[in-house]
């Protein structure tokens, strides 16, 4: 089993993979809805793909 450390680090990569998904996904609802840029949708969807990659790079900067 690997250890603790490396565990946590892999979850959180999975994890950050799953909120840009998330992020991605609600921009496509959004814009198939007809919603546009400055709609809530588009916002929010835009917040996710920003956070999940923001942390995926933190996450792989960081780690070894």
């Amino acid at each position: 089993m690997a250890p603790p450390d490396q565990l946590y680090r892999g979850v959180t990569r999975i994890f950050s993979v799953i909120i840009v998904g998330f992020g991605v996904a609600i921009l496509v609802v959004t814009v198939a809805a007809g919603g546009g840029p400055l709609s809530t949708g588009f916002l929010i969807g835009l917040l996710f793909t920003a956070l999940g990659v923001a942390r995926l790079y933190l996450a792989l900067r960081s780690g070894s």
